[in-house]
């Protein structure tokens, strides 16, 4: 089984849903290291890819994911705009016009995505950021895809990506607004890896 634009479409309906749902929660978690507006940027974003979406139905999964990096690079504020956007762009890019998405190229669309990440963001493990939810989440990835199952892909990114959430608990916080706090950065998580976890675990559900 591969994965189709329907997918695709599933998918950002579940992570807009997932962005509504969490919205509080994100802020909060953004509140004591960041802007507190993680949330809130991650909720509108996501409603304005829905829109687009609604106006112009995508034709293939590469297409929609474009549409969406065009869309919070435009509607997020902070830095989770151009790095969402440009993640969603190189995974797009890596996909192409493929109607029909196979384990090892959805595997590779996910490390496109985090590769974009770091590009832009020129963050690496260890630096307390949503680098720690997508490393993890690619290696898991590439391990899994060698069965050419797509949903145990998804499957292993998404628990991978919760953990690496998690584990971004007792970092010290080196990129971003949070690096600024130094110590005091200790003991909180990192909103962008927990968006990035809660977007992977929407596209399980998608396939599922």
């Amino acid at each position: 089984m591969g994965l189709d634009v329907g997918w695709a479409v599933r998918w950002l309906t579940l992570s807009a849903e997932a962005m509504a749902e969490h919205r509080v929660e994100l802020i909060e978690l953004d509140r004591p290291i960041g802007d507190s507006d993680h949330g809130e940027n991650m909720d509108r974003g996501f409603k304005a890819v829905m829109d687009k979406l609604a106006e112009a139905p995508p034709e293939t999964a590469g297409a929609a994911l474009k549409l969406t990096a065009m869309t919070l690079m435009s509607k997020v504020g902070g830095a989770a705009g151009p790095l969402y956007g440009t993640a969603f762009l190189r995974a797009a890019t890596a996909l192409g016009d493929a109607a029909d998405i196979d384990a090892a190229t959805l595997a590779a669309a996910l490390q496109a995505a985090r590769d974009g990440i770091v590009a832009r963001g020129k963050a690496e493990s260890g630096d307390k950021t949503m680098v720690d939810a997508w490393t993890p989440a690619v290696d898991a990835s590439a391990a899994a895809a060698g069965d050419g199952d797509v949903l145990k892909v998804l499957a292993a990114a998404a628990a991978a990506a919760e953990a690496g959430a998690v584990s971004t608990d007792p970092m010290l916080a080196r990129k971003g607004r949070a690096s600024y706090l130094g110590e005091r950065s200790i003991g909180h998580r990192d909103p962008g890896a927990v968006s990035s976890a809660l977007i992977l675990r929407a596209a399980v559900g998608a396939a599922g």
